[in-house]
Protein backbone atom coordinates (compact mmCIF):
# COMPACT_ATOMS: atom_id res chain seq x y z
CA UNK A 1 0.00 0.00 0.00
CA UNK A 2 1.44 3.37 -0.95
CA UNK A 3 0.38 7.00 -0.78
CA UNK A 4 2.74 9.61 -2.24
CA UNK A 5 6.04 9.12 -0.37
CA UNK A 6 4.34 7.06 2.36
CA UNK A 7 4.85 3.29 2.37
CA UNK A 8 2.55 1.11 4.47
CA UNK A 9 3.49 -2.48 5.27
CA UNK A 10 2.07 -5.37 7.27
CA UNK A 11 4.84 -7.28 9.03
CA UNK A 12 4.41 -11.00 9.74
CA UNK A 13 6.14 -10.78 13.13
CA UNK A 14 7.71 -8.37 15.57
CA UNK A 15 11.06 -9.79 14.44
CA UNK A 16 10.26 -8.64 10.89
CA UNK A 17 9.94 -5.07 12.16
CA UNK A 18 13.15 -5.40 14.13
CA UNK A 19 14.10 -4.54 17.70
CA UNK A 20 15.71 -1.17 17.00
CA UNK A 21 12.88 0.17 14.82
CA UNK A 22 10.18 -1.15 17.15
CA UNK A 23 11.69 0.26 20.32
CA UNK A 24 12.40 3.61 18.65
CA UNK A 25 8.61 3.87 18.28
CA UNK A 26 7.79 2.35 21.68
CA UNK A 27 10.13 4.51 23.77
CA UNK A 28 8.44 7.20 25.87
CA UNK A 29 10.07 10.61 26.05
CA UNK A 30 11.87 11.47 29.28
CA UNK A 31 11.20 8.07 30.88
CA UNK A 32 14.04 5.87 32.09
CA UNK A 33 11.83 2.83 32.76
CA UNK A 34 9.83 2.20 29.56
CA UNK A 35 6.28 0.89 29.48
CA UNK A 36 6.82 -2.89 29.50
CA UNK A 37 3.94 -3.74 27.18
CA UNK A 38 4.94 -1.61 24.23
CA UNK A 39 8.50 -2.97 24.11
CA UNK A 40 9.68 -5.22 21.29
CA UNK A 41 10.93 -7.74 23.84
CA UNK A 42 7.42 -8.44 25.15
CA UNK A 43 5.91 -9.00 21.69
CA UNK A 44 8.89 -11.06 20.58
CA UNK A 45 8.51 -13.32 23.62
CA UNK A 46 4.80 -13.81 22.92
CA UNK A 47 5.34 -14.67 19.28
CA UNK A 48 8.53 -16.72 19.44
CA UNK A 49 7.22 -18.78 22.36
CA UNK A 50 4.16 -19.84 20.39
CA UNK A 51 1.75 -17.93 22.63
CA UNK A 52 0.54 -15.40 20.02
CA UNK A 53 0.72 -17.05 16.59
CA UNK A 54 -1.52 -18.08 13.73
CA UNK A 55 -1.95 -21.47 15.41
CA UNK A 56 -3.43 -19.85 18.53
CA UNK A 57 -5.63 -17.48 16.52
CA UNK A 58 -3.28 -14.48 16.81
CA UNK A 59 -1.67 -14.01 13.40
CA UNK A 60 0.80 -11.08 13.60
CA UNK A 61 0.40 -8.43 10.90
CA UNK A 62 1.94 -5.38 12.54
CA UNK A 63 1.26 -2.22 10.55
CA UNK A 64 4.16 0.13 9.85
CA UNK A 65 4.42 3.36 7.91
CA UNK A 66 7.71 4.36 6.35
CA UNK A 67 9.28 7.30 4.56
CA UNK A 68 12.69 7.13 2.93
CA UNK A 69 13.10 3.60 4.25
CA UNK A 70 12.65 4.58 7.90
CA UNK A 71 9.75 3.44 10.06
CA UNK A 72 7.93 6.47 11.45
CA UNK A 73 4.87 4.81 12.97
CA UNK A 74 3.81 1.38 14.20
CA UNK A 75 0.48 -0.18 15.15
CA UNK A 76 0.82 -3.62 16.83
CA UNK A 77 -1.78 -5.61 14.94
CA UNK A 78 -3.11 -9.17 14.80
CA UNK A 79 -5.51 -11.01 12.52
CA UNK A 80 -7.87 -12.82 14.90
CA UNK A 81 -10.07 -15.87 14.36
CA UNK A 82 -11.75 -15.55 17.79
CA UNK A 83 -12.23 -13.03 20.61
CA UNK A 84 -10.28 -14.74 23.38
CA UNK A 85 -7.54 -13.08 25.40
CA UNK A 86 -8.70 -9.52 24.70
CA UNK A 87 -10.62 -8.41 27.85
CA UNK A 88 -12.86 -6.05 25.85
CA UNK A 89 -15.72 -8.38 25.19
CA UNK A 90 -17.34 -8.37 21.74
CA UNK A 91 -18.83 -11.87 21.68
CA UNK A 92 -22.34 -10.39 21.64
CA UNK A 93 -21.40 -8.31 18.59
CA UNK A 94 -20.02 -11.40 16.84
CA UNK A 95 -23.15 -13.39 17.64
CA UNK A 96 -25.49 -10.63 16.41
CA UNK A 97 -23.56 -10.11 13.16
CA UNK A 98 -23.42 -13.82 12.39
CA UNK A 99 -27.12 -14.35 13.17
CA UNK A 100 -27.81 -11.59 10.65
CA UNK A 101 -25.88 -13.56 8.03
CA UNK A 102 -22.47 -11.87 8.30
CA UNK A 103 -19.03 -13.27 9.12
CA UNK A 104 -17.45 -11.52 12.11
CA UNK A 105 -14.18 -13.47 11.93
CA UNK A 106 -11.53 -12.87 10.91
CA UNK A 107 -11.15 -9.44 12.47
CA UNK A 108 -8.18 -7.18 13.14
CA UNK A 109 -7.08 -6.56 16.72
CA UNK A 110 -4.64 -3.79 17.65
CA UNK A 111 -3.58 -4.71 21.14
CA UNK A 112 -1.05 -6.40 23.37
CA UNK A 113 -2.15 -10.05 23.45
CA UNK A 114 -3.54 -11.28 26.78
CA UNK A 115 -2.70 -7.95 28.44
CA UNK A 116 -5.48 -5.61 29.61
CA UNK A 117 -3.17 -2.69 30.32
CA UNK A 118 -3.58 0.85 29.01
CA UNK A 119 -0.70 2.11 26.90
CA UNK A 120 0.09 3.77 23.60
CA UNK A 121 -1.02 1.83 20.55
CA UNK A 122 -0.21 4.42 17.86
CA UNK A 123 3.55 4.22 18.30
CA UNK A 124 5.54 7.09 16.80
CA UNK A 125 9.29 7.04 16.21
CA UNK A 126 11.16 9.31 18.60
CA UNK A 127 12.77 11.05 15.61
CA UNK A 128 9.38 12.07 14.18
CA UNK A 129 7.28 13.07 17.19
CA UNK A 130 7.09 16.60 15.90
CA UNK A 131 4.66 15.22 13.32
CA UNK A 132 2.80 13.13 15.91
CA UNK A 133 -0.76 14.07 14.96
CA UNK A 134 -0.12 13.56 11.24
CA UNK A 135 1.47 10.14 11.76
CA UNK A 136 -1.33 9.08 14.12
CA UNK A 137 -3.89 9.87 11.44
CA UNK A 138 -1.82 8.07 8.82
CA UNK A 139 -1.70 4.97 11.01
CA UNK A 140 -5.45 5.07 11.58
CA UNK A 141 -6.20 5.60 7.88
CA UNK A 142 -3.84 2.79 6.91
CA UNK A 143 -5.48 0.47 9.46
CA UNK A 144 -8.92 1.15 7.95
CA UNK A 145 -7.49 0.43 4.51
CA UNK A 146 -6.13 -2.87 5.89
CA UNK A 147 -9.67 -3.83 6.96
CA UNK A 148 -10.86 -3.31 3.40
CA UNK A 149 -7.94 -5.03 1.67
CA UNK A 150 -7.88 -8.04 4.01
CA UNK A 151 -11.66 -8.39 3.89
CA UNK A 152 -12.14 -8.42 7.67
CA UNK A 153 -15.31 -7.37 9.44
CA UNK A 154 -13.73 -4.89 11.79
CA UNK A 155 -10.72 -3.42 13.59
CA UNK A 156 -10.52 -3.08 17.38
CA UNK A 157 -7.89 -0.95 19.15
CA UNK A 158 -8.06 -1.84 22.81
CA UNK A 159 -6.60 -0.26 25.97
CA UNK A 160 -5.30 2.74 24.08
CA UNK A 161 -4.70 6.08 25.81
CA UNK A 162 -7.47 8.66 26.16
CA UNK A 163 -5.66 10.99 23.75
CA UNK A 164 -5.44 8.25 21.12
CA UNK A 165 -9.10 7.37 21.77
CA UNK A 166 -10.17 10.86 20.76
CA UNK A 167 -7.84 10.80 17.74
CA UNK A 168 -9.41 7.52 16.60
CA UNK A 169 -12.90 9.01 16.92
CA UNK A 170 -11.82 11.76 14.54
CA UNK A 171 -10.97 9.04 11.99
CA UNK A 172 -14.37 7.38 12.16
CA UNK A 173 -13.81 4.85 14.93
CA UNK A 174 -16.55 4.16 17.48
CA UNK A 175 -15.68 4.90 21.09
CA UNK A 176 -16.12 2.45 23.94
CA UNK A 177 -15.29 2.92 27.63
CA UNK A 178 -14.92 0.51 30.52
CA UNK A 179 -13.26 0.44 33.94
CA UNK A 180 -10.52 -1.21 35.94
CA UNK A 181 -9.36 -0.77 39.52
CA UNK A 182 -6.02 0.86 40.33
CA UNK A 183 -4.30 1.60 43.63
CA UNK A 184 -2.74 5.07 43.95
CA UNK A 185 0.17 5.87 46.24
CA UNK A 186 -0.77 8.94 48.24
CA UNK A 187 2.75 9.38 49.56
CA UNK A 188 2.61 6.46 51.99
CA UNK A 189 5.76 5.51 53.86
CA UNK A 190 4.40 2.12 54.93
CA UNK A 191 1.40 -0.18 54.64
CA UNK A 192 0.32 1.07 58.06
CA UNK A 193 0.07 4.57 56.57
CA UNK A 194 -2.33 3.16 53.98
CA UNK A 195 -4.38 1.44 56.67
CA UNK A 196 -4.66 4.71 58.57
CA UNK A 197 -6.13 6.29 55.43
CA UNK A 198 -8.97 3.74 55.27
CA UNK A 199 -12.32 3.87 57.00
CA UNK A 200 -12.48 1.87 60.22
CA UNK A 201 -14.48 -1.06 58.80
CA UNK A 202 -12.25 -1.42 55.73
CA UNK A 203 -9.11 -1.18 57.84
CA UNK A 204 -10.34 -4.03 60.05
CA UNK A 205 -11.19 -6.11 56.98
CA UNK A 206 -7.70 -5.77 55.48
CA UNK A 207 -6.03 -6.62 58.75
CA UNK A 208 -8.26 -9.66 59.16
CA UNK A 209 -7.51 -10.94 55.67
CA UNK A 210 -3.76 -10.47 56.00
CA UNK A 211 -3.68 -12.08 59.44
CA UNK A 212 -5.58 -15.10 58.12
CA UNK A 213 -2.87 -15.74 55.50
CA UNK A 214 0.10 -15.27 57.80
CA UNK A 215 -1.51 -17.42 60.51
CA UNK A 216 -1.20 -20.32 58.04
CA UNK A 217 2.57 -19.91 58.08
CA UNK A 218 2.79 -18.34 54.62
CA UNK A 219 5.88 -16.28 53.79
CA UNK A 220 6.59 -14.23 50.67
CA UNK A 221 9.59 -13.65 48.43
CA UNK A 222 10.06 -10.77 45.99
CA UNK A 223 12.28 -11.75 43.06
CA UNK A 224 13.53 -9.68 40.11
CA UNK A 225 16.10 -9.92 37.32
CA UNK A 226 18.76 -12.59 37.76
CA UNK A 227 17.24 -13.64 41.09
CA UNK A 228 14.58 -15.48 39.07
CA UNK A 229 15.85 -18.89 37.99
CA UNK A 230 14.37 -21.45 35.62
CA UNK A 231 13.32 -23.43 38.71
CA UNK A 232 11.29 -20.43 39.84
CA UNK A 233 9.65 -20.21 36.42
CA UNK A 234 8.87 -23.94 36.56
CA UNK A 235 7.03 -23.47 39.83
CA UNK A 236 5.21 -20.36 38.67
CA UNK A 237 4.14 -22.03 35.43
CA UNK A 238 2.65 -24.88 37.44
CA UNK A 239 0.62 -22.33 39.44
CA UNK A 240 -0.41 -20.53 36.26
CA UNK A 241 -1.52 -23.72 34.51
CA UNK A 242 -3.43 -25.03 37.54
CA UNK A 243 -5.39 -21.84 38.17
CA UNK A 244 -5.64 -20.78 34.51
CA UNK A 245 -6.79 -24.25 33.49
CA UNK A 246 -9.69 -24.08 35.92
CA UNK A 247 -10.58 -20.55 34.80
CA UNK A 248 -10.05 -20.66 31.00
CA UNK A 249 -9.56 -24.40 30.32
CA UNK A 250 -6.62 -23.59 28.00
CA UNK A 251 -4.25 -20.95 29.47
CA UNK A 252 -2.83 -18.60 26.88
CA UNK A 253 0.88 -18.45 27.69
CA UNK A 254 3.40 -21.21 27.04
CA UNK A 255 6.21 -22.18 29.38
CA UNK A 256 8.70 -20.77 26.89
CA UNK A 257 7.17 -17.31 27.16
CA UNK A 258 8.22 -16.96 30.79
CA UNK A 259 11.82 -17.97 30.10
CA UNK A 260 12.06 -15.58 27.16
CA UNK A 261 10.53 -12.60 28.92
CA UNK A 262 12.55 -13.33 32.05
CA UNK A 263 15.76 -13.26 30.03
CA UNK A 264 14.98 -10.12 28.02
CA UNK A 265 12.93 -8.08 30.53
CA UNK A 266 13.98 -9.39 33.94
CA UNK A 267 14.81 -5.92 35.20
CA UNK A 268 11.12 -5.00 34.76
CA UNK A 269 9.72 -8.13 36.36
CA UNK A 270 8.64 -8.69 39.94
CA UNK A 271 7.81 -12.30 40.76
CA UNK A 272 6.02 -12.63 44.09
CA UNK A 273 6.14 -16.19 45.44
CA UNK A 274 4.25 -17.54 48.45
CA UNK A 275 5.95 -20.27 50.45
CA UNK A 276 4.70 -22.50 53.26
CA UNK A 277 6.67 -25.17 55.12
CA UNK A 278 9.60 -24.60 52.75
CA UNK A 279 7.54 -25.19 49.60
CA UNK A 280 6.21 -22.70 47.06
CA UNK A 281 2.41 -22.78 46.87
CA UNK A 282 1.42 -19.66 44.86
CA UNK A 283 2.83 -16.81 42.81
CA UNK A 284 2.01 -13.56 41.05
CA UNK A 285 3.81 -12.11 38.04
CA UNK A 286 4.14 -8.32 37.84
CA UNK A 287 5.83 -5.96 35.40
CA UNK A 288 7.01 -2.42 36.10
CA UNK A 289 7.44 0.70 34.02
CA UNK A 290 6.82 4.45 34.07
CA UNK A 291 6.57 4.31 37.90
CA UNK A 292 3.68 1.83 37.72
CA UNK A 293 3.52 -1.80 38.88
CA UNK A 294 1.32 -3.93 36.62
CA UNK A 295 -0.12 -7.14 38.03
CA UNK A 296 -0.51 -9.72 35.27
CA UNK A 297 -0.76 -13.45 36.06
CA UNK A 298 -1.22 -15.48 39.19
CA UNK A 299 -1.79 -19.06 40.28
CA UNK A 300 -1.82 -21.35 43.29
CA UNK A 301 -1.79 -25.07 43.99
CA UNK A 302 -3.18 -24.80 47.52
CA UNK A 303 -6.29 -23.06 48.76
CA UNK A 304 -5.84 -20.70 51.68
CA UNK A 305 -8.52 -18.08 52.38
CA UNK A 306 -7.46 -14.64 51.12
CA UNK A 307 -4.19 -15.95 49.63
CA UNK A 308 -5.11 -14.45 46.26
CA UNK A 309 -5.72 -11.02 47.77
CA UNK A 310 -2.47 -11.09 49.72
CA UNK A 311 -0.30 -12.36 46.87
CA UNK A 312 -1.73 -10.16 44.12
CA UNK A 313 -2.97 -7.02 45.87
CA UNK A 314 -1.41 -6.45 49.29
CA UNK A 315 2.09 -7.66 48.43
CA UNK A 316 2.02 -5.50 45.29
CA UNK A 317 1.07 -2.47 47.39
CA UNK A 318 3.82 -3.26 49.92
CA UNK A 319 6.36 -3.44 47.10
CA UNK A 320 5.08 -0.26 45.45
CA UNK A 321 5.35 1.69 48.69
CA UNK A 322 8.84 0.34 49.41
CA UNK A 323 10.08 1.23 45.92
CA UNK A 324 8.27 4.52 45.36
CA UNK A 325 5.82 3.47 42.65
CA UNK A 326 2.96 5.87 42.01
CA UNK A 327 0.34 3.28 41.10
CA UNK A 328 -0.53 -0.42 41.00
CA UNK A 329 -2.74 -1.69 38.19
CA UNK A 330 -4.16 -5.06 39.14
CA UNK A 331 -5.65 -6.16 35.82
CA UNK A 332 -9.11 -6.37 34.35
CA UNK A 333 -12.50 -6.27 36.05
CA UNK A 334 -13.05 -7.09 39.73
CA UNK A 335 -15.21 -4.84 41.90
CA UNK A 336 -13.93 -6.85 44.87
CA UNK A 337 -10.71 -4.82 44.51
CA UNK A 338 -12.56 -1.71 45.65
CA UNK A 339 -12.69 -2.95 49.26
CA UNK A 340 -8.95 -3.52 49.12
CA UNK A 341 -7.82 -0.01 48.26
CA UNK A 342 -8.13 -0.12 44.47
CA UNK A 343 -10.28 2.63 42.97
CA UNK A 344 -12.14 2.69 39.62
CA UNK A 345 -10.23 4.03 36.63
CA UNK A 346 -11.44 4.39 33.01
CA UNK A 347 -10.17 2.31 30.10
CA UNK A 348 -10.74 3.01 26.42
CA UNK A 349 -11.15 1.13 23.15
CA UNK A 350 -11.88 2.22 19.57
CA UNK A 351 -13.73 0.15 16.98
CA UNK A 352 -14.04 0.38 13.22
CA UNK A 353 -16.95 -1.67 11.81
CA UNK A 354 -16.91 -2.10 8.04
CA UNK A 355 -20.60 -2.92 7.49
CA UNK A 356 -22.60 0.37 7.56
CA UNK A 357 -25.77 -1.10 9.07
CA UNK A 358 -23.92 -3.04 11.75
CA UNK A 359 -21.78 0.03 12.48
CA UNK A 360 -24.93 2.07 13.16
CA UNK A 361 -26.27 -0.62 15.51
CA UNK A 362 -23.00 -0.80 17.47
CA UNK A 363 -22.82 3.01 17.61
CA UNK A 364 -26.28 3.16 19.18
CA UNK A 365 -25.32 0.53 21.73
CA UNK A 366 -22.11 2.36 22.68
CA UNK A 367 -23.92 5.69 22.98
CA UNK A 368 -26.01 4.13 25.74
CA UNK A 369 -23.18 2.12 27.30
CA UNK A 370 -20.68 4.97 27.84
CA UNK A 371 -22.82 7.06 30.23
CA UNK A 372 -23.83 3.90 32.09
CA UNK A 373 -20.15 3.04 32.63
CA UNK A 374 -19.40 6.58 33.82
CA UNK A 375 -22.35 6.51 36.23
CA UNK A 376 -21.26 3.15 37.65
CA UNK A 377 -17.71 4.41 38.18
CA UNK A 378 -18.99 7.44 40.03
CA UNK A 379 -21.21 5.31 42.26
CA UNK A 380 -18.35 2.93 43.05
CA UNK A 381 -16.01 5.79 43.90
CA UNK A 382 -18.59 7.10 46.38
CA UNK A 383 -18.38 3.76 48.20
CA UNK A 384 -14.59 3.59 48.21
CA UNK A 385 -12.67 2.38 51.27
CA UNK A 386 -10.91 5.65 52.09
CA UNK A 387 -11.81 8.12 54.80
CA UNK A 388 -13.19 11.36 53.45
CA UNK A 389 -10.46 13.98 53.25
Amino acid sequence: MTKSDLVVKLASSAASVGKAAWNACAKSEGVSDPHPFTRYEFFEALEQSGSATSRTGWRPCHLTIERDGAIQGLLPLYLKSHSQGEYVFDWAWADAFERAGGEYYPKLQASVPFTPVTGRRLLISSAHRGAREQIQQELLSAAILAVEQLGTSSLHITFLTEEEWHAAAGSGFLQRADQQFHWHNRGYASFDDLLADLSSSKRKNLRKERAAVFSEGVQFEWLSGREITEAHWDRFFAFYMDTGGRKWEHPYLTRGFFSRVGESMGDQILLILAKRAGRYIAGALNFSGESVLFGRNWGATEFIPFLHFETCYYQAIEYAIAHGFSRVEAGAQGEHKLLRGYMPAPTYSAHYIAHPGFRRAVAEYLAAERPAVAENMEALAEHGPYRKR
